[in-house]
């Protein structure tokens, strides 16, 4: 038989581009979130004004703000600690698409909207910056830092009434000039040092009062922060030892009288993921800042911006494993094997459906902690702010690295595969750990939440008691709920030892979750939640749902378009 010649079986062409899903991009983040939008009409009201969300959700879904995400992730920052001639500058440059996703995130309010908002600005807060991590993360530690340190001035009536106007604005202005000159601000914080990390207690920078000012009272500050997140900020909340104590500063990068602040930039961190963001190392070189609160109150101060902050990571998480679901839907309702899509393969429905039940657990959970801050004065709801907080911190964070892990399973070799920036999942993946490592790892908010269960609210309200509260409609609903509550209700009125801590986490957390999705998810989802998380029907993996439950129904309901 005679052989085909190279040009008879086309030389120089050896495939086709065949079987590839396409870009998960021009699409309404928001209108695609059925859990979302479901959450926020059980909280808000079936009539409530969502356009906001929506032109958020068509923004962040789409392929221009995408590229942008892309660049600011593959063109990271760079420090610049002095000029050409020699000056100290210690300025961070940033890619323009950096600024582009900042003006966006500013403009849409998710560094002070809840502040100004007066009816449930914390929960559509929390909506858009879900919505907004979808898109890019990095960015939004400068966001969250502003919206956790707002609030924290208010102990400084000086600083509060000079700085919150333009800590307010939506308009983002990243020039570096003082403040008084800019059109927007933002605020960063700067509490660890290198031996301590969470331990702040021992801290070793000090604060050496120099002079009462049209500010307050001024002091000179000596040492050093290890993690010192975006500092491009326009101004930032430290710690320092001063005579009275471990107290709260206020550290402006530029001074009252027009010149800069003495905070010299060591280096930028080299980090796993984070990378639009810059995370640095400092030293104050007798920087001037302005006490905030009372001397040796310092304590106190970070518990408060902490507790917004940690909000933020779980809505941050929350955003994230959304966002690695909804491209794993995409791609295998496109990518074929074996003679049918990948979604259509049962073992695959199992484990994009289990993925989905803790989406719609996270976003359940995320939401009903933000509602809680929007209800100042209420003694129960400050219970729950005081109990969730942790509980959301700790375990929403903990299930996001395996959640992003199996999700980039469902697209395999392609998921793992960035191609500067292109490979959305592998970003998403790098980026998961670092919410459970801010703000308070694992076993910081295993404590806190026995901390906060042997206290009482300003009003006096047993936490206990408020949380035994909050559960009971989901115990009269559903026997597997009062099984799993009474168990916890037991074992908080026995006694939990420390190392008991993280289990007592994960179960007020799977209680928590099932009672709201009994509220407001749909038959299949709450169904498969509890069979599986309460009934301990389910494996030590993703992808082990009961072979009963509806994955039809889960599956139409978490698709993305």
């Amino acid at each position: 038989m005679q052989q085909a010649t190279l040009s008879e079986i086309g030389a120089g062409r050896t495939h086709d581009v065949i079987n590839q899903s396409a870009p998960l991009v021009d699409v309404n983040l928001y209108q695609g979130n059925r859990a979302l939008r479901d959450a926020l009409v059980h909280h808000l009201g079936p009539s409530f004004d969502d356009r906001e969300l929506q032109e958020l959700g068509a923004l962040a879904g789409s392929a221009h703000m995408q590229q942008h995400a892309r660049l600011a992730n593959v063109h990271t920052p760079e420090l610049r600690t002095h000029d050409r001639q020699g000056r100290r500058i210690d300025q961070v440059e940033f890619h323009p698409s950096y600024h582009a996703l900042m003006e966006a995130a500013i403009r849409h309010g998710l560094h002070a909207a809840a502040w100004v908002r007066p009816v449930h600005g914390h929960l559509l807060r929390a909506a858009g910056f879900m919505l907004f991590t979808e898109l890019e993360p990095s960015v939004l530690c400068p966001v969250s830092m502003t919206y956790a340190a707002t609030p924290a001035l208010r102990a400084n009536p000086a600083l509060h009434a000079a700085w919150f106007p333009k800590l307010a604005s939506t308009v983002y202005d990243p020039r570096f000039m003082p403040a008084d000159r800019k059109s927007g601000v933002t605020m960063g914080m700067g509490m660890t040092e290198k031996q301590g990390g969470s331990d702040v207690r021992t801290n070793t920078t000090q604060a050496v009062y120099e002079q009462d000012t049209p500010w307050g009272r001024c002091y000179r500050l000596a040492g050093h922060k290890w993690f010192f997140s975006a500092p491009m900020c326009d101004a930032f909340l430290v710690l320092a030892q001063a005579p009275g104590g471990l107290s709260c500063f206020f550290l402006p990068r530029w001074l009252p009288d027009g010149t800069v602040n003495a905070l010299h930039i060591q280096r930028l961190k080299d980090k796993l993921g984070n990378k639009a963001n810059a995370s640095s190392e400092v030293e104050f070189l007798g920087a001037r800042a302005w006490l905030v609160g009372e001397e040796g109150r310092g304590v106190p101060q970070i518990l408060e911006m902490g507790t917004h902050t940690r909000l933020d990571c779980a809505l941050g998480t929350t955003g994230l494993m959304r966002h690695a679901l909804a491209l794993a839907l995409h791609h295998t309702a496109q990518r074929e094997a074996f003679g049918k899509p990948l979604i259509a393969h049962a073992l695959m429905r199992n484990v994009l459906a289990d993925l989905a039940v803790e989406v719609e657990a996270a976003i359940a959970l995320a939401l009903r902690l933000a509602h809680a801050f929007d209800a100042e004065g209420d003694a129960h709801e400050a219970a729950m702010r005081r109990v969730l907080t942790p509980v959301a911190k700790y375990w929403v964070c903990k299930r996001g690295s395996a959640f992003a892990q199996e999700a980039m399973e469902c697209l395999g070799g392609n998921g793992y595969v960035e191609e500067r920036g292109e490979g959305v999942m592998a970003r998403i993946y790098r980026e998961m750990p670092v919410n459970s490592i801010w703000e308070g790892a694992g076993n910081v908010m295993a404590l806190d939440l026995l901390r906060a269960l042997r206290k009482r609210t300003g009003q006096g309200a047993d936490v206990v008691d408020a949380l035994a509260a909050e559960w009971a409609a989901g115990r009269s609903a559903d026997a597997r709920i009062d099984r799993r509550a009474a168990q916890v209700l037991q074992r908080l009125e026995d006694g939990v030892e420390e190392v008991e801590a993280r289990r007592l986490a994960q179960d007020v957390a799977l209680v928590t979750q099932a009672c709201l999705l009994r509220r407001h998810a749909p038959e299949p989802v709450f169904e498969a939640f509890c069979a599986s998380r309460l009934d301990a029907d389910w494996g030590q993996a993703f992808g082990t749902l009961p072979a009963a439950s509806d994955f039809e129904g889960i599956l139409a309901r978490a698709m993305p378009v």
